[in-house]
């Protein structure tokens, strides 16, 4: 299938600040796109594209006063299949795991194992590992969780979503990565775009997703504590420890946002 994804964004930015985007495809998704993924504004703004410590593609901005407007369309193109099932895949033993995954078994920002660990072993200590021990965090998640955009806040942890009950997709994620890595399976938060694909349409304006992935038997698998359930049509912008890694937009300075639009089609034929 193809699908149309995009955006338009608009900040007002009353002094002059330099900016981080992070809204390009994943570099593992650049084969597959069928039009360019290349980022506009209304007006020159110097830029310099690098790649993060996760492999992601980000954008330097140095955005002087006035209004920002930030957007992109492309299409891409998508299997239109499900997110992969291996019920059979297995948990390596930490020290089995490749070095580059160990990061994704410690804390970080928004994901306090520290402070979850022995609820999550009181929860799942004798769960059998691998496919079914993410499973069942997936649906803790899932159930502990209310979704609400009103429940939103910048600085809601995995623990204070846990405590509240309350939030949005990336405090189910939050919760779900910490959990697991509290068990010892390495996890990793993703963001990007997730249409309405194959699903009944939601009232909701289109946003950006954010789902996580867990290693199990080699290689990594992508799993969604928001929806539960597997899903048509991710289409991967940025990977890392939790939010603070993927942040669509990292000002330094001030910007205030003014516009926000997210387009994630799916085209005909």
């Amino acid at each position: 299938m193809k699908i149309r994804c995009g955006y338009e964004i608009t900040y007002q930015v009353p002094h002059s600040s330099p900016m981080i985007l992070m809204l390009n495809v994943a570099p593992d998704r650049e084969k597959d796109l069928l039009s360019p993924d290349r980022i506009t504004f209304n007006r020159p703004v110097p830029t310099t594209e690098y790649h993060d410590m996760f492999g992601n593609r980000c954008l330097r901005v140095a955005a002087d006063p006035g209004t920002l407007v930030i957007t992109n369309d492309f299409v891409v193109q998508d299997p239109g299949e499900l997110d992969v099932y291996e019920p059979d895949a297995v948990q390596h033993a930490v020290e089995d795991l490749p070095t580059e995954c160990l990061m994704f078994l410690l804390g970080s920002r928004y994901c306090e194992t520290d402070r979850l660990s022995d609820t999550a072993w009181s929860l799942f200590g004798n769960v059998p590992k691998g496919w079914p021990l993410v499973q069942a965090i997936l649906d803790y998640a899932h159930d502990r969780i209310t979704f609400g955009y009103q429940y939103a806040r910048a600085t809601k942890t995995a623990f204070d979503a846990h405590q509240e009950r309350q939030g949005v997709c990336r405090d189910f994620a939050h919760l779900a990565v910490t959990l697991c890595r509290c068990m010892n399976l390495p996890a990793r938060y993703a963001t990007g775009y997730l249409g309405d694909i194959g699903v009944p349409i939601s009232e909701d304006p289109m946003d950006f997703s954010a789902w996580f992935e867990v290693y199990l038997g080699n290689r990594w698998y992508t799993f969604d504590a928001r929806h539960n359930k597997r899903r048509i049509g991710r289409i991967v912008m940025a990977r890392g420890r939790d939010a603070t890694d993927v942040a669509i937009t990292t000002t330094f300075g001030s910007a205030w946002l003014a516009g926000f639009k997210v387009i994630t089609d799916e085209l005909p034929g």
